[in-house]
């Protein structure tokens, strides 16, 4: 019998559990950072404790042995190992965000693919790059892809492609290239070393290919047919948002470790000008309280719209426009003042802040990386105010 099958979502027993494994982590998280960087991949170690954790398959389905949590106990659990190192937090983020994408596909296939006990070590990309062409047992894959974080300990990996017909693609009744989204093995993709970049460098985000692959049809699926899994945590509509909420624990885990850090850098040091500590400076103390204001503040709203919406959708409520505005809002105003408070921090060390043995310099540039993630785009604030002013946005989710 599964011991994960009568776990109800979201419970406070997952909750407790995934709280509690992610803050004893955080000794061993915090001593592995230079490693992770130097490596520009998370060491084996950390791996094995962070699956152990069941901290990398956070949004697998429970009916295929996961934890399949609510979205704000995913948040919290990235936010406290981001905290201790962006990279390493990130990691955790994919790896739960491409666990959702299991919703989509048939139980036994999701257990074949998580084994037994479940230990789904997921990632890949999300742009569809790769071309899919269909044959009498399933499809042939080829295709490059990029930013794969987490490939180097990933046993399956997605790659969403475009459809072919001979030798054109095929065509939605809109025009558009059809897309299907597959999971293949880690070992038949080969991994190319790409990942030389200014932050979140040991997330191991490298490109990666594939050359004639077959896929049988099970292990593939598109976000436009209904997933297999009921729950509103893989709703077509709102499972973007769940993701996301995950992405921005991340950010919002970063900018939290850069106050702390920055906290204890003030109250030992100074600067080349003058003995007073940074501490004991009043720009000093009104930039941390400014910082800790914005990050707090915008943390509160996000777990407050993202809590509604998971609610209402547990609920069964199908009038969701106002909470899905608010929680997509929440999202990505969250995710830039969590870099405008690490700036706050990082500018008031004054020259302290740029050398790399400051924990500091770390945190300001895997913020800023971080940032260039989808969940953060302007466009996303387009969107808001085109719904906040009674205007259907086009963008999908919304």
């Amino acid at each position: 019998m599964d011991p994960h099958a009568s776990r109800p979502t979201g419970s406070p027993g997952t909750e407790a559990n995934l709280a509690i494994a992610a803050s004893r982590l955080i000794p061993q998280v915090r001593a592995a950072s230079e490693e992770c960087e130097r490596l520009r991949r998370m060491p084996v170690a950390v791996v094995e404790a962070l699956a152990k954790a069941g901290l990398l398959q956070m949004y697998l389905p429970r009916a295929m042995g996961g934890p399949e949590v609510a979205p704000l106990v995913a948040f919290r659990a990235i936010e406290e190992i981001s905290s201790a190192s962006g990279s390493i937090g990130w990691c955790t983020m994919i790896a739960t965000a491409v666990s959702s994408s299991m919703g989509w596909l048939d139980v036994e296939v999701g257990r074949a693919i998580a084994g037994t006990p479940a230990d789904a070590r997921l990632a890949g990309s999300i742009r569809p790059q790769g071309r899919a062409r269909p044959v009498d047992d399933g499809y042939r894959i080829d295709g490059h892809w990029d930013f794969a974080s987490g490939i180097n300990h990933a046993r399956w990996v997605l790659c969403p492609s475009i459809l072919w017909d001979a030798d054109k693609p095929m065509r939605t009744a809109a025009g558009a290239p059809r897309t299907r989204s597959f999971l293949i093995p880690a070992q038949a993709v080969t991994i190319e070393d790409t990942w030389h970049v200014l932050g979140l460098r040991g997330t191991g985000s490298h490109d990666f290919t594939a050359r004639d692959v077959l896929v049988a049809e099970s292990y593939s699926f598109t976000h436009a047919e209904p997933p297999r899994q009921t729950s509103p945590l893989y709703d077509p509509r709102l499972y973007l948002t769940w993701v996301w909420t995950a992405t921005a624990g991340n950010a919002m885990g970063i900018a939290r470790g850069a106050l702390a850090d920055f906290a204890d850098l003030a109250a030992h040091k100074a600067t080349t000008t003058t003995t007073t500590l940074l501490r004991d400076r009043p720009l000093v103390q009104a930039r941390i309280a400014e910082a800790e204001a914005m990050l707090s503040g915008a943390r509160a709203y996000l777990v407050s719209a993202v809590d509604e919406l998971w609610t209402r959708a547990n609920a069964g409520e199908r009038d969701l426009d106002a909470p899905i505005v608010q929680a997509r809002l929440a999202i990505t105003h969250g995710m830039h003042e969590a870099a405008r408070s690490v700036d706050l921090v990082f500018h008031a060390a004054g020259t302290n802040a740029i050398y790399d043995k400051n924990r500091l310099e770390r945190h300001f540039r895997d913020i800023h990386v971080a940032l260039q993630h989808g969940a953060a785009l302007p466009a996303h604030m387009e969107a808001a105010g085109q719904a906040l002013l009674g205007l259907r946005p086009a963008e999908p989710g919304w």
